[in-house]
């Protein structure tokens, strides 16, 4: 009962006219950054950081906006995946892989509403789960060490295979790829460069947003050419703008397992919506049936990792304000914010600053809401990017792409380091390679790196480290499990297929 008081009085705080005009812009401006390539939720929320503080808004009114912007950015991340298969951010990057295909379909409005529906479900699933396990789950969270997060993010990598279905292999090699790039740079413990060639533009390593604006943006406009070039008209938006019922009742179950699960990955420190949707989309392939349509247009393939974007969003609160320690990058740049107030977040928070605390897990509510009614009408609005002749689009995503890339160190070296990075994913696309295994070995290359000399620091160079606790052991097992799916389903293909009789 003090859970629903506190909520009600949270309520109380994101109500006021103040507040909820807040959460209004907070979720526009998170929606336009979210679309734009390369600038992402970490970006918008430290952008409005400063404009926040300059224009004396109080610190519940403040985290408000920011997560707001934060939330924003999720739904908006979508938009350019469908659309014009490029993410907005890292965690859209599985959106592309049903999203785009859907779009090139015609069935621009149906992927829109389908993804802009599924965040909310994610959105709604995982404040619910804040309000009601935040101190459990919480308290869960900090059983994972440096040794557990390394052995999750190796039973991630060995699920990466698993979302290229036929491919196994090409999916391997890409993942490869991505591990390789992602050691590129200075060594964090000894200071050697690695395969730097010499080249003091690559002593910082290949920064993400050149990576993913390279892979997808460069690559997709080099695609947009060809198909110019081959005389094959820009595909239209037809029929209906909303998913029916039928189609909504399909990926409802995957909804639900995605906003748990996206929850979940959202409450473990430094896993991140990216991970949340890439394990979210593996999951839901492994339980389709054969006949499904994933990587050619499936709309469960566009709920899962929209489900748990979302999800992973909320959930990335939890050990913000409960242990004072960022969820994601976004929290991060959050409880930056918070020490601007001489705030300290923690477990005291919830007795010395309820208003605040409370006000905030009600806003992602109020957000939620927001963000569903504000996007579904201005789907139709959206899809006209399909309309936009070549000749024009191009040239506006190789400026946008070029002012997301600058931005990052001011350099030229990062704007041909870009264009490189597109000619090598445009070659990847041309032999069938998946350029998000690429991406997500990157990424999922640098924490395990980090995280496993933390593993082994801590024990003194003891490799036991790594199977010592309960946590690590399951993992081990799922990692040899995934690991022997492929040949087990192979060994029960040739026992089914039956022998050739020699003739008599």
């Amino acid at each position: 009962m003090d859970t629903l008081h506190y909520l009600g009085q949270g309520f109380g705080v994101a109500l006021s006219p103040n507040n909820l005009l807040t959460a209004l812009a907070g979720t526009t401006i998170g929606t336009i950054v979210g679309l734009l390539p390369g600038l992402g939720p970490i970006n918008g929320v430290a952008l409005l950081i400063p404009v926040a503080f300059a224009l004396g808004l109080p610190p519940e009114t403040a985290l408000i906006l920011l997560a707001a912007v934060y939330l924003g950015c999720e739904y908006g991340g979508r938009i350019s995946s469908i659309l014009l298969n490029i993410p907005g951010e890292a965690s859209a990057v599985m959106t592309t892989l049903d999203g785009y295909p859907l779009a090139r379909q015609g069935k621009a409005g149906i992927a829109l509403s389908i993804s802009a529906w599924s965040s909310f479900i994610g959105g709604f699933i995982a404040t619910v789960g804040v309000v009601i396990f935040a101190p459990l789950l919480a308290t869960w969270a900090v059983s994972f060490g440096p040794a557990e997060y390394f052995m999750l993010m190796v039973f991630a990598t060995a699920c990466l295979a698993g979302m290229a279905g036929d491919k196994p292999v090409k999916t391997a090699v890409a993942v490869l790829i991505g591990l390789m790039l992602s050691c590129v740079g200075i060594d964090a413990n000894s200071g050697v460069y690695r395969f730097t060639f010499g080249s003091l533009g690559l002593s910082d390593g290949i920064q993400f947003v050149v990576l993913v604006l390279g892979l997808f943006s460069i690559s997709e406009i080099l695609t947009l050419l060809e198909r110019t070039h081959h005389g094959q008209k820009a595909i239209k938006a037809s029929g209906r703008m909303l998913f029916n019922a039928k189609e909504g009742a399909s990926v409802f179950a995957t909804n639900l397992r995605s906003g748990v699960l996206g929850f979940v990955f959202g409450i473990l420190p430094g896993a991140g919506a990216t991970l949340a949707s890439a394990m979210a989309y593996m999951t839901e392939k492994r339980l389709a049936s054969k006949d499904n349509r994933f990587g050619n247009g499936d709309l469960r393939g566009l709920a899962a990792p929209e489900t748990a974007n979302s999800a992973s969003a909320c959930g990335s609160m939890v050990p913000m304000l409960t242990l004072g320690v960022p969820g994601s990058g976004t929290t991060a740049v959050m409880m930056g914010a918070l020490t601007l107030y001489n705030i300290t977040p923690g477990p005291l928070l919830f007795q010395n600053q309820p208003d605040l605390v409370w006000g905030l897990i009600a806003s992602l509510f109020i957000a939620n809401v927001i963000l569903i009614v504000m996007n579904v009408p201005m789907i139709k609005v959206f899809t006209r990017v399909l309309e936009v002749p070549n000749w024009t689009l191009v040239p506006a995503i190789a400026i946008i792409t070029s002012i997301g890339v600058y931005a990052v160190h001011a350099t030229t070296f990062d704007l041909f380091l870009m264009i490189g990075i597109g000619v090598f994913g445009y070659i990847l696309r041309k032999l069938d390679f998946p350029l998000s295994g690429v991406l997500l070995g990157f990424i999922l290359g640098g924490l395990m790196e980090s995280n496993l000399r933390r593993a082994l620091s801590i024990s003194n160079g003891d490799l036991s480290v790594l199977w010592s606790s309960p946590i690590s052991m399951t993992l081990w097992a799922l990692v040899a499990f995934i690991v022997a799916l492929p040949f087990w389903r192979a060994w029960r293909a040739r026992k089914r297929t039956p022998a050739l009789q020699p003739d008599a």
